[in-house]
């Protein structure tokens, strides 16, 4: 096992040889497993039986999050590890504070997200890129969060709807400012469709689990 995980094994869960264990590999396979041996420089386990998994939701969506003050960015890859998003891309606004150097950091949390609620898969953690970059990003359904104001008067989530299910989608949360209205402007002219969840303005490292809960529901994804 990975060094981290067989201390984690060892001295958290107090196993050792002979005891059972579920692992995964983060692409989609879960297996009870048995210790086989467990040292200070080793450990092994043998995985002897296949766990039924819950099914990845039938949507790709890449979360593409500006990045946060502080460490709210690991909340953000912890939450929408456990609701089921298959890749994090950071980016870097006019407005964001973060710095964007913590891709390691950014892994372990998705890893430890994806283990406390049992999903086989860890998303892809991206390398920050700047909001200029994210435009050119091909999925099939691109959606900007925007604030209440921005929003022209609706929510954008009835386009979602009559689009049907598409294949990929692209969900862009904005840093703690929002958006500048140039970011916005630019985006609708890439096709970037703008929705809102309501009237209220919520925090950057909340609104991204309900926005993505949200479409989950409309696409059958519950």
């Amino acid at each position: 096992m990975p060094a981290d995980e067989a201390t984690h094994l060892r001295r958290v869960l107090r196993l050792g040889q002979g005891d059972t264990v579920a692992v995964f590999n983060g692409r989609g396979a879960e297996y009870l497993a048995r210790v086989e041996a467990t040292t200070s420089q080793l450990t092994i386990v043998r995985p002897y039986e296949a766990v039924p998994i819950t099914p990845e939701p039938a949507v790709a969506l890449t979360v593409a999050q500006a990045l946060l003050k502080g460490r709210k960015f690991d909340d953000v890859v912890r939450d929408v590890t456990m609701v089921g998003a298959a890749a994090v891309q950071p980016v870097l606004t006019e407005r964001s504070e973060g710095r964007g150097r913590e891709s390691e950091r950014w892994v372990r949390v998705a890893i430890a997200s994806a283990k406390q609620c049992r999903r086989a898969v860890i998303p892809a953690i991206r390398t920050p890129v700047a909001f200029g970059d994210l435009l050119a990003d091909r999925s099939v359904l691109r959606l900007l969060l925007v604030e209440p104001s921005a929003a022209d008067g609706g929510t954008g989530l009835q386009t979602v709807r009559d689009r049907g299910v598409p294949a990929s989608a692209l969900l862009a949360v904005g840093p703690e400012g929002g958006w500048t209205a140039t970011e916005v402007h630019t985006a609708q002219a890439a096709g970037f469709v703008p929705i809102t969840l309501g009237r209220r303005t919520l925090r950057a490292d909340a609104v991204v689990v309900s926005a993505v809960s949200v479409l989950q529901y409309i696409w059958g994804d519950y």
